[in-house]
């Protein structure tokens, strides 16, 4: 297959933390060259400029997107605030890697996919989950009949309190729904290859709000699937922070041949207990080995294998594992279990064709 001979102009917006991931992992891939980042905030936007040596800087992705230097751009800016830029990005002509969600309308996640395919720009919404060993070792045993078809998961994905307190500033903006539950959402409709017909939630609020933070405390959600699947979630912002990681994720899967258990985030791979600590330093840690650690000065993991993933797609030609369609049924899905919530009633899950 041929590919390009040249670097690719990449952009990102968004200079927090995810968007510091993407630069991170694209610096040191020899078929990029940073050419911009953007951010609302300019003097972050320089600082991180000035850090991997990028030409341009920019508080507006509309002025962005009109340099022609830029090829490729990733929308790493909070949840609530993907959707224009990625549309904007589309309509540039420029390909597309968006973080989850896609959009939290289904105005603007249709109007995307659109765009991006009258456009032909390659697009992925980034559902990392794809490229974590645990994950897809179960997706590869399923598609090979090993398991037989799955019947029922209960998967939960969650956080500590500190995310929504401290982690992000924009909690209130969000929820843990969008800001979990798109991953999740994605990661079973891909094992079970299936689609979700009807969901029915129950979600409560009060600690989050009690400690200055507009936000839900958690959502429990059962989805039904087309051909019978059940999936039974969990997607919560108030484990305690004593937690030994940031994140909490369980997955069993039960098939009809076979059933599989995963814990990516308490897998006791690496203890490290610390009899005399510096100030400030945890008793016990629990380093990461999977989402994006430091290997002999390499970033790693599987939110980077995701990233290369996509420049592999625009240096070779090819099409991306994750389409904009992925990306539009986690938010219709989104949607649903919102009103669910709100109406404690199944809803019905409506696809949109595109």
């Amino acid at each position: 297959m041929e590919h390009r001979t040249d670097p690719v102009g990449y952009a990102v917006i968004g200079a927090g933390i995810w968007g510091n991931l993407h630069l991170r992992t694209l610096c040191e891939d020899p078929r990029v060259r940073l050419v911009a980042v953007c951010d609302i905030d300019l003097e972050k936007a320089k600082c991180v400029a000035q850090e991997f040596g990028i030409p341009y800087t920019y508080s507006s992705y509309e002025e962005m997107l009109k340099n022609p230097e830029v090829e490729v751009v990733s929308v790493a800016t909070p949840d609530f605030a993907h959707g224009a830029p990625a549309l904007a990005v589309a309509e540039a002509g420029k390909h597309l890697l968006c973080e989850k969600p896609m959009a939290m309308t289904l105005d603007e996640s249709l109007a995307i996919i659109r765009t991006a395919k009258q456009n032909n720009i390659k697009f992925m919404v980034d559902f990392h989950n794809r490229w974590s060993p645990p994950f897809y070792i179960t997706y590869e045993n399923l598609r090979e009949g090993k398991l037989g078809k799955p019947r029922y998961a209960y998967f939960r994905q969650s956080d500590t309190i500190f995310v929504p307190l401290k982690y992000i500033s924009w909690g209130a903006k969000s929820s843990v729904l969008w800001f979990l539950g798109p991953h999740c959402i994605d990661s079973i409709r891909w094992l079970f290859n299936d689609e979700v017909r009807e969901v029915f939630c129950v979600s409560r609020s009060g600690l989050i709000q009690s400690k200055g933070v507009d936000t839900p405390d958690f959502f429990a959600y059962l989805m039904q699937f087309e051909n019978g699947g059940v999936a039974n979630m969990e997607n919560s912002w108030i484990v305690s922070e004593q937690n030994p990681t940031i994140y909490d994720l369980k997955l069993q899967l039960q098939c009809e041949e076979g059933t599989v258990f995963l814990d990516p985030s308490h897998s006791r791979m690496i203890e490290i207990y610390r009899d005399q600590k510096p100030s400030g330093w945890e008793d016990i840690v629990y380093p990461d080995t999977m989402v994006n650690p430091t290997v002999h000065g390499k970033i790693v993991g599987l939110a980077t294998e995701s990233i290369r993933h996509f420049v592999d797609c625009v240096w070779n030609d090819k099409t991306p594992l994750v389409s904009g369609i992925d990306g539009l049924r986690a938010t219709e899905i989104i949607l649903a279990v919102e009103e669910s919530a709100k109406t404690n009633k199944p809803v019905a899950v409506v696809r949109h064709e595109v």
